[in-house]
């Protein structure tokens, strides 16, 4: 396996999406401080269990519960939206709103890594990286 990805979000979406589909409970990543913020911005929006970094040999990683044992998980489809060869941008009034607001986008903005909602309400604009629902 090779540490070294072309596009670590995807990855780290790519990962909880086939683990969400065969009825995984936990997915472990390679860490990054990016993937650590999109992991904690979907759990505090509650699309994930738990986060954990765990110290391994080559590199950290990041532990991922999807959800707990019995539990259905809380997400449906996730989706990169700006991807390496076409980066999406959009400003704070252009930011799509996913499932009449059941749903949320995560943006990059010069604040980091924040939801939709909040880019909104504080009037930022970025780069939107995924769509969760």
């Amino acid at each position: 396996m090779s540490l070294q990805t072309t596009d670590p979000i995807a990855d780290l979406l790519t990962r909880i999406r086939n683990a969400v589909m065969v009825g995984k409970n936990e997915v472990r990543v390679p860490a990054s401080k990016l993937k650590l913020t999109v992991a904690r911005e979907l759990k505090k929006a509650n699309y994930l269990a738990d986060v954990k970094v765990e110290s391994a040999k080559p590199r950290d990683e990041i532990v991922i519960t999807i959800n707990l044992p019995g539990e259905n998980a809380n997400i449906t489809e996730i989706t990169r939206m700006s991807k390496p060869g076409r980066r999406v941008y959009a400003k704070a009034n252009e930011i799509p709103r996913i499932k009449n607001g059941r749903g949320m986008v995560l943006v990059s903005t010069s604040q980091g890594v924040i939801p939709g909602h909040t880019a909104i309400k504080e009037r930022l604009g970025g780069e939107l990286l995924l769509k969760v629902y």
